[in-house]
């Protein structure tokens, strides 16, 4: 099995899936015991002096003027995770929840934050052995961290909260106690590490810059496929085009374009047609899927760095000192996944006007809704409903968080960053694009079928092919919500991309 090494400064995208989602084993990287250890000295120093250390021997927040008696600081750091294990909702689905953990452990081995090697140890174990906190997906504001959902987090770590474990919802101590491991007695600044910093926003946006990528090069197959079913030109795909404008999502997408139609009977069949130019949601998608894949190379770049950034307070100094400061401010998150959410807004509607141009035989030139018997049969009338729906939806849902602030913390925490919910909306929208993209798949598939003997483009063949090896041609009405499903799924799951991609090589 894979083995993926953390050192609070290497994490990447790829590896965060692998862990999250494939299970891929986690260990400590080369030197991070020893930062840990270190970190950890400078705690039981500050301990020892007559420091008065943020959250060590003080309260939290607004109560930050409070001094804690010295026989009193383990159960400071106990009421704190009791107090803040608040958030509502439902359950954050475990990959989820594997990758906040993952993404904790990963910034106690940079060595800032002071905790104990145990408790990392006891972080990495938990991901080792599928031991999956319950964690609601609602209460954080994203700034002093996600703390209620972190809380519940470590919640679990001490043996008060409950776990997803081998299929069941179950309390922490029993299945700790099933697996030969000891709950965790927090120490100093333990607890207000374990929740104080943004790695639930950090992890669900993660997952988002995933789908999305997956997502993006799907966008740019389906409209590929809605080109040839619309018998539409690659002449506004040519390299002279992107050259004069010099955007390298723009020149990306079209060089891509262009292999995937390459040795198109369709496009040949009509190339001496009187049409000058093709609507927008053709002509212009280079512009348009290129801005969105510029834009998704930019929220990728700040996740990373914040998925290997320290984003606990205090920060302990390796010169002995401890720092009180800002990094659990989720506001670098929250920017780019509003940014990316109308990104991907826009690509859902981009394949929502294709689909309904694909229907309308005044502007496709093909049957109505795309069946041969029209008034008796709907074809897929409907579907382009749905899409329209969802479509619709994402235009709510890419309301920027970010620009809602709100004070917690009787206003000692003034403002705030939403970044939690800009990543849960953003994740959310990423679910709806696929299933318009899966219907447009569907609607540009039977377009497609209307044209043979003739073949579409050799990239474009093999995605239509891996439809029709699901999903046949619809002659008469039938339940169609399966075969949206499934289409989705094979988006999903990377599938319908990697069959073009073994044809006409890495988009």
């Amino acid at each position: 099995m894979r083995v993926v090494e953390i050192d609070g400064n290497s994490l990447t995208i790829e590896q965060f899936i692998a862990v999250s989602r494939k299970h891929a084993r986690v260990k400590l990287g080369k030197g991070a015991k020893e930062r840990i250890q270190k970190s950890r000295e400078v705690i039981e120093k500050i301990i020892a002096s007559s420091e008065l250390a943020y959250g060590i021997k003080t309260g939290f927040g607004e109560l930050c003027q409070v001094a804690i008696p010295q026989e009193d600081r383990l159960k400071l750091q106990e009421n704190l995770v009791r107090s803040h294990a608040c958030a509502v909702g439902a359950p954050l689905p475990e990959e989820i929840v594997r990758g906040i953990i993952l993404l904790r452990a990963n910034t106690f081995a940079k060595g800032y934050s002071g905790v104990r090697p145990e408790l990392v140890n006891l972080l990495i174990e938990m991901l080792n052995r599928n031991i999956v906190p319950v964690i609601y997906e609602q209460g954080s504001v994203g700034a002093s961290g996600d703390l209620a959902p972190l809380a519940m987090m470590a919640l679990a770590l001490i043996g008060e909260g409950e776990v997803f474990y081998r299929g069941e919802r179950r309390r922490a101590a029993e299945v700790f106690a099933a697996e030969g491991l000891e709950p965790l007695r927090l120490d100093a600044k333990e607890g207000l590490a374990l929740i104080n910093g943004t790695s639930v926003m950090t992890s669900i946006a993660g997952f988002a810059i995933h789908e999305s990528e997956v997502l993006l090069k799907t966008g740019m197959v389906a409209c590929m496929m809605s080109l040839e079913a619309l018998k539409g030109t690659n002449q506004a795909f040519r390299k002279e085009v992107s050259e004069v404008r010099k955007h390298a999502g723009q020149k990306n997408c079209a060089e891509i374009f262009m292999r995937m139609l390459e040795k198109s009977e369709i496009l040949e069949s009509h190339k001496n047609c009187k049409k000058v130019q093709d609507a927008y949601t053709l002509r212009c998608a280079p512009q348009v899927l290129g801005a969105v894949w510029d834009t998704l190379d930019y929220a990728k770049k700040i996740v990373e760095i914040e998925m290997n950034s320290v984003t606990d307070n205090p920060l302990i100094l390796p010169e002995g000192k401890s720092l009180s400061c800002g990094n659990f401010h989720g506001e670098p998150v929250a920017f780019v996944m509003d940014f990316l959410a109308i990104a991907l807004t826009a690509m859902g509607n981009f394949s929502e006007r294709r689909i309904a141009r694909l229907v309308d035989t005044h502007l496709s030139g093909l049957p109505p809704f795309l069946t041969e018997k029209s008034g008796l049969n709907s074809g897929y009338m409907i579907p382009q409903y749905v899409a329209a729906s969802l479509a619709s939806e994402n235009k709510i849902l890419a309301h920027p968080a970010s620009a809602d602030t709100i004070s917690t913390s009787a206003n000692q925490e003034d403002h705030v960053s939403m970044g939690t919910t800009a990543a849960r909306k953003c994740l959310e929208i990423c679910r709806n694009v696929r299933y318009i993209l899966a219907i447009e798949i569907l609607c540009a598939s039977q377009g497609i079928d209307f044209h043979r003997p003739l073949k579409p483009g050799i990239g474009v063949l093999r995605a239509w092919e891996t439809v029709r090896k699901y999903v046949p041609h619809l002659e008469e009405d039938r339940v169609l919500y399966p075969e949206i499903q499934k289409i989705a799924e094979l988006i999903g799951d990377g599938e319908f991309v990697r069959v073009v991609e073994r044809e006409i090589g890495k988009m």
